[in-house]
């Protein structure tokens, strides 16, 4: 592509002013935890190599500075072959880019925060009506970098952001190595012997968790119809926008993820689905978690099946009801008034 570093440089731009609208969403300590990563990504920085604190604190000062110009800009539009397009229309980026080995994403995240990509095409494939594209390096990324994200009927996977997440949960457990469902996830790989190798074989497994979710949150999607974006939208920046997507994402798991890892019998994947359950999940679905304890005493799976099947109906039955009376949201569950983590 003759103009790749151009595209690039935009798609990087657009991703810069994102951030600069949006770094005051988080809290202090995460929104560190994201600048350092974002450092190592933009450095190269080798994910078990230490940063330079010098270096890394003068980058912080002059991103700040960098965003403080460009926060009231507009995104601008990228300049492909066929002219200009918005860069919100990641469908037809893509019908210009996935020939010549490249994909693009864009669309909203947590707090309806842009989030733009551009990587490297590693492979195309479908299943049950959806398009699956999963990059591996990245060209330009913003300080989200959510490994996985659905797009219409197109989930894009971003293998560089999971391997990254993936390792920052593998750093956190480390630090403390409690004996926990993260502690049983990873005694499935090789980390004391082969790191590198562990965290490639980590994320080809984690990334068919994600395609798995994504594909429940369309099902989860096509059962609720268009009023649930509009309720996400209304909730936005608010104690009850957690709660919704929290919702959506335990019906989206009973629908897909849950069942596909237990058919499967993947014990990996299970662990770690549950050193990842969240605290809004963890108060709406305690069953959920008794029936994995249940799981690890027994060794039996038939609890989590039968929570799973329960999940199914009550989570639609649930969602539907917020759909009907928005303030429900408050007798399910109270978030401390506190920043996005």
């Amino acid at each position: 592509m003759r103009n790749f570093p151009q595209l690039a440089s935009v798609v990087q731009y657009n991703c810069d002013i994102s951030d600069a609208r949006h770094a005051g969403d988080y809290g202090l300590c995460s929104f560190l935890l994201k600048m350092r990563e974002f450092y190592r990504w933009e450095n190269e920085v080798p994910l078990t190599r230490a940063l330079p604190k010098d270096e890394l604190g003068e980058w912080l000062t002059t991103r700040e500075t960098h965003w403080n110009g460009i926060e009231a800009d507009d995104f601008a539009p990228l300049a492909l072959a066929r002219g200009e397009l918005d860069p919100f229309d990641a469908d037809a980026a893509n019908r210009e880019l996935l020939p010549q080995g490249y994909v693009y994403g864009a669309g909203y995240g947590r707090l309806q925060k842009p989030v733009f990509f551009l990587g490297r095409l590693l492979r195309l494939e479908a299943r049950a009506g959806f398009t699956i594209l999963v990059s591996s390096c990245e060209y330009a990324r913003e300080l989200a970098a959510p490994p996985a994200m659905l797009q219409g009927h197109t989930i894009f996977v971003r293998e560089e952001s999971a391997r990254r997440y993936l390792w920052e949960k593998v750093e956190e457990w480390q630090w403390r190595k409690q004996d926990n469902a993260m502690a049983r996830a990873l005694a499935n790989y090789p980390f004391t012997s082969d790191a590198d190798a562990a965290l490639q074989r980590m994320t080809d497994n984690e990334i068919e968790t994600m395609i798995l979710h994504e594909v429940g949150e369309a099902m989860a999607g096509e059962l609720l119809g268009d009023r649930w974006p509009e309720l996400v939208v209304s909730v936005a920046r608010t104690p009850s926008e957690p709660i919704a997507r929290a919702v959506r994402d335990l019906l989206a798991d009973c629908l897909s993820t849950l069942p596909a890892l237990l058919e499967r019998a993947n014990l990996p994947a299970l662990h770690f689905y549950f050193a990842t359950f969240d605290a809004p999940r963890r108060q709406l679905f305690p069953q959920a978690l008794q029936a994995y304890e249940h799981f690890l005493r027994s060794g039996e799976l038939d609890r989590l099946w039968q929570t799973v099947r329960d999940g199914k109906e009550r989570w639609l039955k649930t969602a539907r009801g917020l759909l009907e009376d928005a303030s429900a949201m408050e007798t399910l569950y109270s978030l401390p008034d506190q920043p996005v983590s």
